[in-house]
């Protein structure tokens, strides 16, 4: 059966549309242009391989003098702590040793040495100072996050390691949007995404190990996350600002941020030196005669 509409109905029925300013027509609307960057460049993924794998090859040691301030937030139960600024030195040294010390007026609040295998780490708090040993590897989790952070995630945040033999690999062009809220405008990042995965053994299925995004304007890594063996997000860095320090250029602010643990790690970079000699005996923390040990599994 056939409906007739009248052209006093069919006005009568479009009339909430103009009242309410709404129009069957498309309308157009300005939107403020994303600025192009001054300088744009251009690698194919070999070439972005070969400089990482170049810068990665090049470094043998690294010493910093840095500001390092941890945060954790404890989502369930709505809240965050953070800890007071540390003044800090960080030595790291192939392939896997590292010393990070941390000062709050003078005072040394935090020491963590490790050869690659074990680690000893100081812990000066308010309600007494504690001694941890532990393997770099966990062989159980423990309740408490931070007794689940070893040496690793650090070595692997401070600088972005070459690929291994086994790695196999893929790279997209991408951009996104920033807004310089400062300047009040939006600019335009191009980008290039490294993914990094390797064969699972006996399967075709590829597991993720790391994912580097490369800023276009200079080629160097702006982001690196860390995929643990299940391919949980484990370990997301980002590196801002990048500076000449002597001879190597090194961002000067890092962030750190586990979401497994829910910590993040803010860190601003006053001095890098690569490549100085540094000895064995400089990883090694003794503790003080009589100090309680606690043993990490």
């Amino acid at each position: 059966m056939k409906v007739k509409c009248s052209p006093a109905r069919a006005i009568a029925l479009m009339l909430p549309l103009f009242v309410t300013g709404c129009s069957l027509l498309p309308a157009t609307r300005k939107l403020p242009i994303p600025k192009a960057p001054l300088v744009e460049q251009n690698a194919t993924p070999e070439q972005l391989v070969e400089q990482l794998n170049s810068r990665w090859n090049a470094l043998n040691s690294l010493t910093a003098k840095v500001e390092i301030q941890a945060s954790q937030t404890k989502s369930k139960e709505g809240i965050a702590k953070d800890s007071p600024t540390l003044q800090g030195h960080i030595l790291m040294r192939k392939p896997e040793m590292l010393r990070v010390l941390g000062y709050y007026l003078s005072i040394k609040a935090f020491d963590m040495a490790g050869d690659g295998k074990n680690f000893t780490a100081y812990i000066h708090l308010p309600s007494g100072s504690r001694t941890v040993k532990g393997s770099y590897t966990i062989k159980k989790k423990s309740a408490n996050p931070l007794e689940n952070l070893r040496p690793g995630f650090f070595l692997d945040a401070l600088v972005v390691r070459g690929l291994e033999p086994d790695d196999l690999y893929g790279v997209v062009a991408d951009s996104q949007t920033v807004e310089d809220t400062a300047r009040k405008h939006l600019f335009t990042v191009p980008e290039y995404v490294l993914s990094i995965s390797r064969r699972k053994s006996g399967s075709q299925q590829l597991t993720p190990v790391r994912v580097i995004t490369f800023r276009r304007d200079d080629l160097l890594p702006s982001q690196q996350n860390i995929y643990d063996s299940d391919g949980n997000l484990e370990t997301e860095v980002r590196y801002y600002n990048y500076q000449d320090f002597g001879s190597s250029k090194y961002p000067s602010r890092v962030v750190i941020r586990r979401p497994l643990e829910e910590v993040q790690i803010n860190m601003n970079v006053d001095n890098v030196v690569e490549n100085q000699p540094l000895t064995d005996d400089q990883f090694v923390l003794k503790p003080a005669e009589g100090t309680q040990i606690q043993n990490l599994e």
